[in-house]
């Protein structure tokens, strides 16, 4: 790991290893443990299906004052999702994003995938994660 880092420029969350690896040219700056949605197995393909969407996004916003501990958002729904949504009839859902723990939670970490599509760190990670996230970082989800 490279503590001095003061940047990254690529996530890549692996959803089967529940593990979030930040990078800056290939070196780890970061890995952590993290909780999915509440039914993470297989790709989001609709509001309230608490899975975790799968793909290549970016972080296109930022809310310090989210319900849970900072928050990265991420450019999920992407046009192609917005589509196959359209088509089955549904909703795609949206505001997802890379978040610590429910406010007024402290000093632990929730334990299994509570969230409704996001992914949560803990606190200590997410205020690391946050100060090394500038938006337009690559956010890669695997299954």
């Amino acid at each position: 790991m490279a503590p001095e880092a003061t940047q990254i420029d690529h996530i890549l969350i692996e959803k089967s290893a529940r593990r979030l690896t930040a990078t800056l040219d290939g070196a780890v700056i970061l890995q952590a443990d993290v909780a999915l949605g509440f039914e993470p197995i297989g790709d989001k393909q609709q509001e309230g299906d608490g899975k975790t969407p799968v793909g290549i996004f970016k972080i296109d916003r930022r809310n310090p004052q989210s319900a849970f501990y900072l928050s990265l958002g991420i450019s999920y729904p992407l046009p192609e999702d917005i589509d196959r949504a359209r088509a089955q009839g549904v909703d795609p859902g949206g505001d997802i994003f890379i978040h610590g723990q429910p406010n007024g939670v402290t000093g632990l970490s929730l334990p299994g995938d509570w969230t409704a599509g996001c992914i949560a760190i803990s606190n200590s990670e997410m205020a690391r994660l946050w100060s090394l996230t500038p938006n337009g970082v690559v956010v890669e989800i695997r299954p």
